[in-house]
């Protein structure tokens, strides 16, 4: 038997449970991995709260994850890309709080030898949406890119994209989390009323692009004031109020390719994975208040789960 995350109705983090399921068999194309360690994201939360049941209902027992990082020890048919054996990373669908988790091996990328399980496990959700958001807006050198929520998982690595692909960063934050923005190479400002002011104090030039991760209409009404050029302004967790604003909701595209860039900047050390807390399998209710409660810098991860 493998154990898995599931809930079975909408609620609190005591809605989540460990139930004994059998091990799922690969279909064609697909691998299973023993998973190793997987990140847990806002839209778990959310997914589990019932926020998100108009655009993407649970179908109970839900399980949840979308990244990973584990050893494959089944392969679907016709699979040619790895072996029994291989340690891997990438992304699946909600399956991926479990023992046992199955993925297309095309989506899937070698984990590099001196990485880190728990940062393997953290990569692929978070830096494939990051990727995806700032190719959407066309960032490039010598631009100025505003962050909003830069030190969360999406944060953290947009702030390092944007500064590997030659952009200025300026990034709001909690004043405690403002070294660690320093660290990652972008100017930290303090959200909250004057947000305009300090931003524009912090980048007198003007801002050419707006991400962002935050999700509320404060910064996006912020936004808006510091960039006329409203597609040039992209949300990835404001959608209620994209509208409204006129601005851009921005989705993830997955791809070998593109985790692939992400893990070469990793080994040139361009791009750092922040695990903010690590829980096991059983303790995924904390792991799930970790994250509800807002002030994660970088990513929560389940590990040791097989």
């Amino acid at each position: 038997m493998s154990r898995a995350v599931v809930f079975e109705e909408y609620g609190g983090p005591d809605v989540l449970k460990i139930v004994d399921v059998e091990p799922p068999k690969p279909g064609p194309g697909q691998v299973r991995v023993r998973v190793k360690a997987a990140g847990v994201q806002p839209f778990d939360v959310k997914q589990r709260r019932g926020d998100t049941a108009s655009w993407a209902p649970a179908t109970f027992p839900q399980g949840g994850g979308s990244e990973f990082a584990g050893v494959v020890d089944e392969l679907g048919e016709g699979v040619r890309e790895f072996a029994v054996g291989d340690s891997v990373l990438g992304p699946t669908s909600g399956t991926a709080h479990a023992e046992h988790a199955l993925a297309k091996a095309t989506n899937l990328v070698p984990k590099p030898g001196g990485m880190p399980w728990e940062e393997a496990g953290a990569l692929s959700a978070s830096g494939q949406t990051a990727h995806t958001a700032l190719q959407a807006l066309s960032v490039g050198a010598g631009e100025t890119v505003l962050i909003h929520a830069a030190t969360g998982g999406v944060g953290s690595v947009a702030v390092q994209l944007a500064r590997a692909w030659g952009a200025t960063v300026v990034g709001t934050a909690s004043e405690r989390n403002h070294d660690y923005l320093r660290e990652l190479g972008a100017t930290p400002v303090t959200y909250g009323d004057g947000l305009v002011s300090r931003v524009r104090d912090a980048a007198p030039g003007g801002v050419d692009v707006v991400l962002d991760a935050a999700g509320t209409e404060e910064a996006i009404q912020a936004s808006t004031e510091l960039l006329p050029e409203r597609e040039r302004i992209g949300t990835i967790a404001g959608q209620e109020y994209a509208e409204r604003y006129g601005i851009r909701v921005l989705g993830t595209e997955r791809s070998a390719e593109r985790l692939v860039q992400l893990v070469e900047l990793y080994e040139t050390g361009a791009l750092r994975v922040r695990i903010d807390a690590v829980f096991s399998l059983d303790e995924v209710a904390d792991a799930h208040r970790a994250v509800e409660a807002g002030h994660v810098r970088g990513k929560v991860v389940l590990t040791g789960t097989a």
